[in-house]
């Protein structure tokens, strides 16, 4: 079992819930210092978080309840959102309340302290990790990284394809891949787009001839844009009630390796209600260096660069 996952992860795992499910096992569990996984069910007015262990019930201190609580840096909604959310925690100790009944003090803040010592802290640029999709903003996704550790993609790291919205390719809670794209002042920032294929990979997908699905992204008064995959975009003939954030059926015309352009026939349009699915992934590896988009010889050259 992991123990620097997003959160959620360790949430259904066997040994987790076996752990939970017996305070003999949780006892063990303080004394090793194990990262587990139970959902919040209740944050009282101090803002501390009852968290439930199956077997007894927890308490995340607020000062504990999330990195950077404790010195101001990290505002409180940090720990309210979590309420019916799974949090991760180490335990710090086992007390009895008036009743008589045992339970334990939960320690998140301890759990993302050894995320960023042991596993963040060691991360490069063009490291490809999980992560899970937090929350969506018109400017770009957040994504936890490890124990509740929060990075940011920004919209224009998300695809090749341009969006006017995240939420067109993601949904929280939504586990995906991302790529390490820049670590400055202890802050992540990630990308996407490189794990989606080349122009390439993404065009041999297709065939000239055939009648395929796509969503229109933009009308310029030369054309429409149609995005036939996140990371493939053709140009076609605009036409009368077409407009951006349709679904369209497109003839595929021509495809143009040596100008990077497929060319598109408009057969029918409607509209078009956003349906993310998991993403599909081309590259599989754990590092990249070097993103080359555009095909060998092309006129135009994109690539990325991580290191």
């Amino acid at each position: 079992m992991s123990e620097f996952l997003p959160e959620g992860s360790l949430l259904l795992d066997p040994e987790n819930m076996h752990i939970i499910s017996s305070p003999r096992k949780l006892h063990e569990a303080a004394e090793q210092g194990l990262i587990l996984e139970a959902r919040a069910v209740l944050c009282d007015a101090a803002h501390n978080l009852t968290v439930d262990l199956g077997c007894m019930r927890g308490v995340i201190p607020r000062e504990e309840g999330a990195l950077g609580i404790r010195d101001g840096s990290v505002r409180d909604i940090a720990i309210i959102s979590r309420v019916n959310r799974p949090v991760c925690f180490t335990i710090t100790d086992f007390r009895t309340d008036q009743s008589g009944a045992e339970y334990a003090v939960l320690s998140r803040e301890n759990a993302q302290q050894r995320c960023m010592e042991h596993y963040i802290s060691a991360l490069r640029k063009g490291d490809v990790i999980d992560a899970k999709i937090t929350h969506l903003e018109s400017f770009g996704a957040f994504a936890d990284i490890g124990c509740g550790i929060v990075a940011l993609m920004p919209i224009d790291a998300i695809s090749v394809s341009r969006i006017e919205h995240p939420k067109e390719r993601f949904c929280v809670g939504m586990d995906i891949r991302a790529v390490v794209r820049s670590l400055e002042n202890g802050r992540i920032s990630l990308s996407h787009k490189e794990l989606l294929g080349t122009w390439k990979q993404n065009a041999a997908c297709f065939r000239a001839g055939e009648t395929v699905s796509g969503i229109i992204r933009s009308v310029e008064h030369y054309g429409a844009f149609v995005e036939l995959a996140p990371n493939l975009a053709g140009l076609a003939e605009s036409r009368d009630g077409v407009t951006a954030g349709q679904q369209a059926s497109v003839y595929i015309k021509s495809i143009i390796p040596e100008k990077m352009k497929i060319k598109l026939i408009i057969i029918d349009t409607f509209d078009y209600a956003y349906n993310p699915q998991p993403p599909a992934y081309f590259f599989r590896e754990s590092h990249l260096d070097r993103f080359l988009y555009s095909p060998e010889g092309c006129q135009k050259h994109v690539e990325t660069v991580f290191n």
